[in-house]
């Protein structure tokens, strides 16, 4: 019986593929599910309560309502998208290049200091907490890169940044 193989993620840069963890998959599938089930039956509710009031042209309830039932169906069709076009990161990843889903410590050559960064998708991208996104000009500087290599980038506030690759893991 052949022995089955891990699934590998696809490295190749995908437009349109939006990149998620599986955590981030779940937290948006249920961010969905409210939305469709919890809150436009609300917002259908305030929108009964302002039509009661009468004269809908003056109904700053009602007016207020509708704003909120636009922004949340514009929210449900973003995220009923961005599902649709998910790639969950699983697997074993190849970490002999920086890749999605894997870390990378780095050292820092323009600020001198190690910081270790877990490349994910621009939907859960959190660069204060160590999640770059691969969009980001240091995620695009980074991807591809194998430890030992050194890789810059422009940032808006700092000019050029030049970071070493010191590990990469899964």
């Amino acid at each position: 019986m052949a022995k089955k193989s891990e699934p590998k993620i696809e490295q190749e840069n995908l437009d349109g593929v939006v990149w998620l963890t599986a955590d981030g998959y779940k937290q948006m599938q249920e961010r969905l599910d409210y939305l469709k089930n919890v809150k436009r039956a609300e917002v259908a509710k305030k929108i009964a309560v302002a039509r009661s009031y009468g004269d809908l042209s003056e109904n700053s309830e009602y007016v207020a309502a509708k704003d909120e039932q636009s922004a949340t169906e514009n929210e449900i069709t973003e995220l009923d998208e961005k599902l649709k076009k998910a790639k969950v990161i699983s697997g074993k990843i190849d970490t002999s290049k920086v890749s999605v889903g894997c870390s990378v410590k780095v050292k820092d050559l323009t600020f001198d200091e190690e910081v270790t960064y877990k490349i994910v998708g621009s939907t859960e991208s959190d660069p204060i907490n160590g999640l770059l996104s691969n969009e980001s000009p240091a995620g695009k500087a980074l991807l591809g890169a194998k430890v030992g290599d050194t890789v810059s980038y422009q940032s808006i506030n700092s000019g050029t940044i030049s970071m070493k690759i010191l590990e990469i893991s899964n």
